[in-house]
């Protein structure tokens, strides 16, 4: 068994100036795939809405939804360092909520770590959740779970006071205590002076290579995802298009008699044949 990544291991990484590498997944095989390929992290996120379970967007995820697909990759995973998503209105009600919410993402999904978004308006919550031993990670820049009050999917800190406030937020949220911080959708720039003043990880998505890790929504990498993808995405490859063909060749052999074929078939001894259809006592 490989050793299991942990939070210590991402410190270390950023020390060493070893680049991390990330993904997302929300089912087991998934899991197990991206675990067997030796990626760092596996953030089971919020996205499974819109990837996996067809919302508009993050805000409709619940923590049933969560605590049930990190169960799934968890199962599938070995070495990874898994993060589990803290959903929309999990940590807003309270910080006894926040801690519950967040244990039963270690308890009963089995993730490593916590993820939530958001900077020093969620301090008091993130401060209990370590206290309580749960690692959490930080979440700046872009944050989907608040897209109605950002009004759309757009480059956050592209002005003075926005920089100067993501800067302030990311200080705060490292000297709260966060293993490492997601950088989404913010300009190259910011987000290499941000990660050359921390002393904790960052993880860029969107965000340029300045960052001491990356992550993708597996998804969008394989191009499974069949709805618009962000202009940061690159393809590796175009799972859905092979998918799509794959299913089209089955239909089309089943309609015309091709499948099954003899390889897919089971037989029966001859003479039990011939009794079953009357041939004999």
């Amino acid at each position: 068994m490989h050793k299991r990544v942990t939070t210590a291991a991402f410190r270390k990484m950023k020390q060493d100036k070893q680049k991390i590498s990330m993904l997302t997944a929300y089912d087991y095989p998934t899991g197990k795939i991206l675990d067997a390929s030796g990626v760092d992290g596996i953030l089971v996120g919020d996205s499974l809405g819109m990837v996996v379970l067809g919302y508009e967007d993050t805000t409709r995820v619940t923590m049933e939804d969560m605590v049930h697909h990190i169960k799934a990759v968890s199962r599938g995973v070995e070495r990874a360092l898994v993060v589990g998503d803290m959903p929309f209105l999990s940590y807003h009600m309270g910080i006894e909520q926040s801690v519950r919410n967040a244990g039963r993402i270690i308890q009963e999904g089995r993730a490593q770590a916590v993820k939530l978004e958001g900077g020093q308006e969620i301090l008091d919550d993130i401060r209990a959740i370590i206290k309580a031993g749960i690692p959490v990670m930080g979440h700046l820049g872009l944050t989907p779970q608040s897209i109605h009050n950002i009004g759309g999917y757009f480059i956050q800190g592209k002005t003075v006071e926005q920089a100067q406030k993501l800067i302030q937020d990311a200080k705060a949220l490292e000297d709260a205590g966060v293993f490492a911080l997601v950088l989404e959708c913010i300009p190259a720039e910011l987000a290499d002076l941000i990660s050359s003043q921390l002393s904790i990880p960052t993880i860029g998505i969107g965000a340029g290579k300045g960052c001491d890790g990356q992550i993708l929504v597996t998804h969008d990498l394989l191009g499974i995802y069949q709805g618009k993808s962000p202009s940061f995405v690159k393809r590796y490859a175009e799972i859905g298009i092979t998918m799509e063909k794959a299913v089209s060749q089955y239909i089309q052999e089943v309609k015309q008699g091709f499948f099954p074929g003899e390889n897919q078939s089971f037989h029966m001894d001859a003479e039990i044949v011939e009794k079953l259809y009357g041939g004999g006592n």
